[in-house]
């Protein structure tokens, strides 16, 4: 993966008095089903990813990963937005979002490249020709590609290179991951985004997000599968030998559950969600058999009772068909007996009681709970530190990724524009005034040396 390397914000006045911008802020917006998240972060000295705010507000109009309605969507972005700027201080402007939802399919594709010398030098140039060839491959009516991600190259008749950048050869043959999604679906997440007055820099796949946050090098190394439990949707993400093999998203999540508890104790949606989160367990087994709790009846009418053992046996029904359909994936792709660091787990409907130990029993693999790794400063703040933030954390780090290898300007904040315009001013000074150079100069270096401090301290 690539990463931004230098970590301090700063700027270079050239010659023609124009400023260089080297990082700043990046934002994201996660809508999910249940919870719509806007996030800001940057990077530190360290590079690592520094959360500076999240804002939180429930999802309206989404379904299943998928937008029904617009304005109901669009308000909660809003919220959310508000919520994170008042907390980060940075301004929202340009986004990137997560997109999932069960319209969302992956296929592997091949291309290759003959060259005219056998001492032909692979180059980033070379990949990148073959990987806008991919852009071209045919797609079903109504479908446009979201991804395109190299999995693994040949060199000639050498089948394991891992980097081919400057290595010799006739032939550079590259296996491809091709990511892909309906067009209307796209189109609606980006008009929500535009209708909050907000643009779309780039839509990311969400179980490609959510595993940047939580897997760690030594996982995707050695096999892992990460699956998001979301409230509309289950994302899986597979990796082996540090290469993405596999992803999908399947259609049902942790609301399904919660509908489950309504029909089974015939009751209002809502206190069967509260009924999920608070006295919920994913085995049924380990309830407590004298545990029973009251549910408030409907206007007015009298209350209702469920034990404790009856609530998990009606969430373990459900929670084992949506193991089964991961494991089917996870089977159906070829690296089941390959997974070495098992499953790890991550999103909101993770955070079941006991479901680390039922996702074990069915499966048969190493099992843990997926919090941000390494990618992220130590001292972030616990209230971020949890699985189903995992989503926008991961979009920032792909934001970050994204920006350097488009190579394209980072995002401004409120902060950074008020630096910008001081320093545009000190240099228009400058020009107007050839005699006072050297003395606004001093100036200028005194304000750089302030605002390097600052920077220093944030980090």
């Amino acid at each position: 993966m690539m990463e931004v390397t230098s970590q301090k914000i700063y700027n270079n006045i050239n010659g023609t008095g124009k400023m260089k911008r080297n990082i700043e802020y990046v934002t994201a917006i996660d809508i999910g089903t249940t919870k719509i998240v806007a996030i800001a972060g940057r990077k530190t000295q360290k590079g690592k990813i520094e959360i500076l705010g999240i804002g939180v507000a429930p999802s309206h109009g989404v379904r299943r990963g998928v937008v029904l309605n617009i304005e109901q969507t669009a308000q909660s972005i809003m919220i959310a937005v508000k919520e994170a700027e008042e907390k980060s201080g940075v301004e929202f402007k340009e986004v990137f979002v997560g997109i999932a939802g069960q319209h969302i399919k992956s296929s592997m594709n091949r291309a290759y490249k003959f060259y005219d010398h056998y001492d032909h030098e692979i180059t980033q140039e070379d990949i990148n020709e073959l990987t806008q060839e991919m852009s071209k491959i045919p797609i079903e009516p109504g479908e446009e590609i979201i991804h395109i991600i190299p999995q693994t190259f040949m060199v000639d008749s050498d089948h394991n290179v891992k980097h081919p950048i400057g290595i010799s050869g006739r032939k550079l043959d590259i296996n491809f991951h091709i990511v892909v999604g309906e067009i209307a679906s796209a189109r609606n997440i980006a008009k929500c985004v535009e209708r909050a007055g907000l643009k779309v820099v780039k839509l990311i796949l969400e179980p490609l997000a959510s595993s940047e946050a939580i897997l760690t090098d030594d996982e995707k190394e050695a096999g892992v599968a990460m699956v998001d439990i979301g409230g509309g949707t289950t994302d899986l993400a597979v990796f082996h030998d540090g290469i993405l093999r596999h992803t999908s998203v399947i259609p049902f999540g942790g609301d399904v559950i919660s509908k489950d508890i309504k029909e089974g104790a015939n009751i209002l949606l809502r206190n069967a969600e509260s009924l999920k989160v608070q006295y919920g367990s994913a085995l049924g087994d380990l309830a407590p058999e004298n545990k029973v709790v009251a549910i408030p009846g409907i206007s007015g009418r009298d209350s209702k009772e469920i034990t404790f053992k009856t609530l998990a046996y009606i969430i373990q029904a459900r929670m084992e068909e949506i193991i089964e359909a991961f494991a089917y994936e996870i089977e159906l792709c070829g690296f089941y007996d390959k997974l070495g660091a098992g499953i790890a787990l991550t999103g909101g409907g993770a955070l079941l009681k006991h479901l680390p130990q039922l996702v074990k029993f069915k499966t048969g693999l190493d099992v843990r709970m997926g919090n941000p790794n390494e990618n992220f400063s130590t001292g972030m703040n616990d209230d971020f530190n949890l699985p189903f933030y995992s989503t926008g954390l991961g979009l920032i780090v792909k934001g970050y990724e994204y920006l350097e290898k488009e190579d394209k300007p980072l995002i401004s904040s409120k902060v950074e524009k008020q630096k910008e315009r001081e320093i545009e001013n000190t240099q228009t000074t400058v020009n107007k005034n050839p005699k006072e150079r050297k003395f606004i100069n001093n100036i200028k270096e005194s304000i750089y040396n302030i605002f390097e401090d600052k920077d220093n301290k944030l980090d």
